[in-house]
């Protein structure tokens, strides 16, 4: 199975930007990211009118919008599915996923925390968190990052979940 960490934390705390900069920054160490982004208000990509919004009007099920450097699925579903089904019916080809959302999944968590956004935390060593990027100094009983030192969060990343020998790792401060 494909490893799963989850960035939570409250709404513009920053959580989008540290996945972003985690991407670029796992990449160039030379693991492949995928990621998976949860809207429980729902969204749309199949646009009224398209060919591809006809077919699921017309009764499809399952709809595959493909051209020579993408490919998207429309699937629709009984209900919300899990970190661990969504990662095992439509990732491949990737050495980690991050999520952004479902802040009470049982997958390691980094918590992206905002001093001024609020005052208590989201997440405990109980929910599985691994680290906290933070804006100000921390104390805690989990590594603290700033939230802008993303070498040391990726470093964290690939010690616990894609480096079978951490002491090859160069150490970043």
């Amino acid at each position: 199975m494909i490893p799963i960490v989850s960035i939570v934390g409250k709404s513009d705390s920053g959580k989008t930007t540290l996945i972003e900069k985690l991407i670029i920054e796992l990449s160039r160490l030379g693991w492949r990211v995928a990621t998976i982004k949860h809207n429980r208000h729902g969204f749309e990509i199949d646009h009224e009118g398209k060919d591809s919004w006809r077919h699921r009007r017309a009764g499809a099920v399952t709809t595959v919008l493909a051209s020579p450097d993408r490919i998207a699925v429309i699937e629709d579903t009984d209900g919300d599915y899990g970190l661990a089904e969504i990662t095992e019916r439509y990732i491949r080809n990737a050495d980690i996923v991050l999520v952004e959302g479902y802040k009470t999944n049982p997958y390691p968590k980094i918590e992206v925390y905002r001093s001024e956004i609020r005052k208590e935390r989201l997440c405990g060593p109980e929910d599985n968190l691994m680290a906290l990027a933070v804006d100000r100094p921390f104390t805690a009983e989990v590594p603290c990052f700033d939230r802008d030192n993303t070498a040391g969060l990726a470093d964290l990343i690939v010690r616990r979940f894609l480096q079978s020998n951490s002491d090859d790792l160069p150490r970043r401060t």
